[in-house]
């Protein structure tokens, strides 16, 4: 891989993160539309078909991103919540990480079971 490729991609990605928290900075329902975009899973896909995945690969790891997406929904789920009932924010970060890793373990492992061909 040629390093201007990944600088590429590396400002790509930071540019979307810099441009969703500035635009919560003036419209937090703007910038949660902007985040909540799948653009990472978008950009990743027309990579990888230009990099010449092959199109059995493409599929799994679209099915394996649908396997993931819905764990991490648990983090904006737990979070809000322990700080709705009075939690710091760090404690609640945390423990809305873990609650998100153990449901990546779970989903992760229905991937591995469901993906086609069994390749995520």
């Amino acid at each position: 891989m040629i390093w201007i490729d990944l600088v590429v991609k590396g400002l790509i990605s930071g540019g979307l993160i810099v441009l969703a928290t500035e635009f919560a900075k003036r419209s937090i329902i703007f910038g949660a539309i902007v985040i909540s975009l799948p653009l990472m899973s978008i950009l990743s896909l027309i990579i990888l078909h230009r990099e010449g995945m092959e199109t059995e690969e493409i599929i799994a790891y679209s099915e394996s991103i649908l396997y993931l997406v819905l764990p991490s929904l648990s983090f904006f789920v737990v979070f809000p919540q322990l700080m709705k009932r009075g939690w710091d924010f760090w404690p609640s970060l945390g423990l809305a990480i873990i609650a998100t890793i153990i449901l990546y373990g779970i989903g992760a492992a229905m991937a591995t079971k469901f993906v086609s061909g069994g390749q995520a």
